[in-house]
């Protein structure tokens, strides 16, 4: 190692033992210089004094130079890995950090190889632990060791153990069978994963309040707040059952019952609500809070948002579009007696006698919702359903006679339909004869893929509704005025 290094910046550092030799020559000269002046002046030799003198400084002065050269700036011999100035220039300012940054990066890039991170995922995970202590957190800690991140908790608990609900979110390459098999060998039991979205993210408090407003501001958002409360499952309102006394609701408790996949509430008209979830038996907690749901729909009462439009025809004629429920069920009717048989039959499937014992059921919004149209002086002239039908929505619509062919159903339709897309249904289907050409153009309007089933000329028509449709354009018949 030489005696002369160069710091990080380049400034030369010195080491003691190359400045005492040169210290050391120079008071040897010094001293040499005085003895000589002393006998030059006092003795009779001085000319060979000073010759003397001459030789020692030259042999000192080349002492002084050998001793440099030896132990000076000379690089070392051997290879230091070090990069020439071309090669430092060649290879631009990013290789030529610190060594502690070249670790930092070596450090990052044996995380991440290809510099791009696998994107997390999100997931909703159930599963049974003992209802012993220590179990929850076995759970956690094997979930922590695959870099699985518990974003949110929820306990059930059951009489056999607790049912733990989850919202975790996992690296991107830890599949759904991976966080399977680390929570049965952390002691789970019948687990139940599938992907989740940013809309779970909501902790579960707020979500209730959210699904209970919209319960309270419309009753026919019962079944869908019901459905989202509860994760995929089926629901039907059955109506009450009849006897000769007069209506009588089936045998259910007041207080609804709950068996393993199903349960059964009773609904404020008397009829009853089923819930069924086949592949996950519901917990005594989720009952509880659909129960609630309920009771706060019974006691608030029949009730529709009271917002309309006023639309103008292209002849002219002004209409509005509104909700309508059971205290339009004698405007309803009376739109009826005006309809032709051709036209309730095209609309019903069945005898025209039967049309009237429809409506009830049709407008209550316990069952979906109704869209009525109606003349500037009050005459009902034209409806549409939207039904929920247990997993599926139908769609219906009657207009009538005088009314048909002017653009009306084609509204309905259109607005229908985007009721059912923020509701979150998947598709919607009509019930027609193959011969309603009328409504068989007014689905293929709607610009969506459809399904076509046809059997002993009853025609289902199916619209698939996916992402693409967000919104109803209301702008056919004109601009819209204000109520």
């Amino acid at each position: 190692m030489s005696d002369v290094t160069r710091a990080r910046h380049g400034r030369p550092v010195h080491h003691w033992r190359r400045d005492l030799v040169e210290l050391a020559a120079l008071f040897t000269a010094v001293a040499v210089a005085d003895v000589v002046a002393n006998l030059v002046g006092h003795g009779p030799g001085g000319p060979v004094l000073l010759a003397i003198s001459a030789l020692a400084l030259i042999a000192t002065a080349g002492f002084h130079t050998w001793w440099s050269r030896r132990h000076g700036h000379a690089p070392p011999t051997g290879d230091t890995g070090a990069r020439s100035a071309a090669q430092v220039r060649q290879a631009g300012p990013s290789e030529s950090e610190s060594p502690s940054e070249s670790e930092s990066e070596s450090q990052q890039s044996s995380v991440a190889p290809d510099g791009v991170a696998e994107p997390a995922t999100l997931w909703r995970m159930r599963t049974t632990v003992r209802d012993a202590p220590g179990s929850l957190a076995a759970l956690c800690t094997a979930l922590a060791g695959r870099q699985v991140d518990i974003l949110s908790l929820q306990t059930h608990p059951l009489a056999e153990g607790t049912v733990d609900e989850f919202l975790l979110r996992a690296p991107g390459e830890v599949a759904a069978s991976e966080i399977t098999r680390v929570v049965a060998s952390a002691g789970g039991s019948s687990t139940w994963i599938e992907r989740a979205d940013a809309h779970d993210l909501v902790d579960a408090p707020t979500r209730v309040l959210g699904l209970a407003t919209r319960t309270a501001l419309d009753a026919a958002e019962l079944p869908l707040a019901l459905r989202q409360l509860l994760g995929r499952c089926t629901i039907r309102s059955l109506p009450a059952a009849t006897s000769g006394k007069g209506r009588e609701p089936e045998s259910v408790p007041t207080e609804g019952a709950l068996e393993d996949t199903v349960m059964r509430l009773r609904a404020p008209e008397g009829g009853v609500i089923t819930v069924e979830r086949p592949y996950l038996p519901f917990t005594p907690t989720e009952f509880a809070r659909a129960r609630a749901l309920v009771e706060l729909d019974a006691r608030l009462g029949p009730r529709i948002p009271r917002s309309q439009d006023v639309l103008t025809l292209p002849e002219g004629n002004a209409i509005t579009v509104r909700r309508a429920d059971t205290g339009d069920l004698d405007a309803a009717r009376e739109m009826h007696a005006r309809c032709s048989a051709r036209t309730l039959g095209m609309r019903y499937h069945g005898p025209i006698g039967d049309a009237d014992r429809y409506l009830n059921h049709l407008l209550s919004p316990r069952f979906g919702r109704t869209l009525a149209v109606q003349t500037a002086s009050g005459r009902i002239v034209g409806l549409g359903h939207l039904l929920w039908d247990g997993d599926e929505t139908e769609v219906a619509l009657l207009v009538e006679d005088d009314w048909q062919r002017r653009g009306i159903g084609s509204e309905l339709l259109g607005r229908l339909v985007g009721m059912a897309v923020e509701a979150g249904c998947e598709s919607v289907y009509a019930v027609t004869q193959a011969s309603n050409t009328g409504m068989v153009a007014a689905m293929r309007g709607l610009e969506l893929p459809l399904d076509y089933q046809i059997e002993e000329g009853t025609l289902v028509v199916t619209a698939r509704l996916g992402a693409a449709v967000t919104s109803v354009d209301v702008t056919e018949f004109g601009k819209a005025e204000a109520p």
